[in-house]
């Protein structure tokens, strides 16, 4: 950053205004631009706590907004060609994620004593990102498999009595095609979730988010739809 500014000494000789103007000239994407502004700035606070700077230049950079992320659900030939081929252990894993909607690290720790029955079926404790927990009701299909699994982890391994998260989605993700991974099956859950009555506070509820707008971004809105309120406007005009 340094060289390309022009600094002659070094990254603490860099001035505001020389950063931003450096910054601007670059063909960079959006994403890669709000890299740049992220490290910058944290790279001068660590300046400031060393004693290496006296200010942060990289405060005037302008903000970048992220680019909207655009749902991807794994399509339904290939999740059906997926759980077809897959091992018993690893079709368990697709169906968790696919029709429940589950991350790879809530997969990795479903255990027996997360089951629950009530008058309505059978749920689950998902034990979601920064602790927070959730219930998630099971197709009576797949509550049966994990239930004739037995006691403890449904899938033990080495890390802290199961498998670890990285390796459940690498299992996953090879069942898939192309580009298709374990985090497209919670989209796949998201916009199937979402068709069923247009709830998008239920399907953040079973996909545990914080957050409507973080739900809205696993939903993709299907065209048939879009085509429909097409119609429907031009019916109406």
């Amino acid at each position: 950053m340094a060289r390309g500014v022009g600094a002659r000494t070094g990254p603490w000789e860099v001035g505001a205004d020389a950063l931003i103007g450096w910054a601007g000239r670059q063909d960079w994407k959006l994403e890669t631009r709000r890299c740049f502004r992220s490290s910058a700035l944290q790279f001068y606070r660590w300046g400031i706590e060393a004693g290496r700077a006296t200010d942060n230049p990289a405060l005037r950079l302008p903000r970048v907004r992220p680019a909207e992320p655009i749902a991807r659900p794994t399509p339904e030939h290939a999740y059906v060609a997926a759980v077809i081929g897959a091992p018993p252990r690893e079709r368990l894993m697709l169906r968790l994620a696919a029709e429940c909607g589950m991350r790879r690290g809530e997969v990795s720790r479903v255990h027996s004593d997360d089951l629950l029955q009530s008058i309505d079926g059978w749920s689950l404790i998902v034990h979601g990102k920064g602790g927070k927990d959730r219930c998630v009701p099971l197709p009576d299909s797949l509550a049966a498999e994990l239930r004739a699994l037995g006691a403890g982890y449904a899938f033990p391994g080495a890390d802290k009595g199961h498998l670890s998260a990285a390796w459940v989605g690498k299992l996953v993700t090879r069942r898939l095609p192309g580009n298709f991974t374990m985090h497209t099956l919670r989209h796949r859950f998201g916009t199937q979730a979402y068709a069923v009555d247009r709830d998008i506070l239920a399907v953040q509820a079973l996909l545990g988010h914080a957050s409507p707008v973080t739900t809205r971004r696993y939903v993709r809105v299907p065209d048939a739809s879009l085509r429909r309120t097409i119609e429907a406007v031009q019916r109406i005009a």
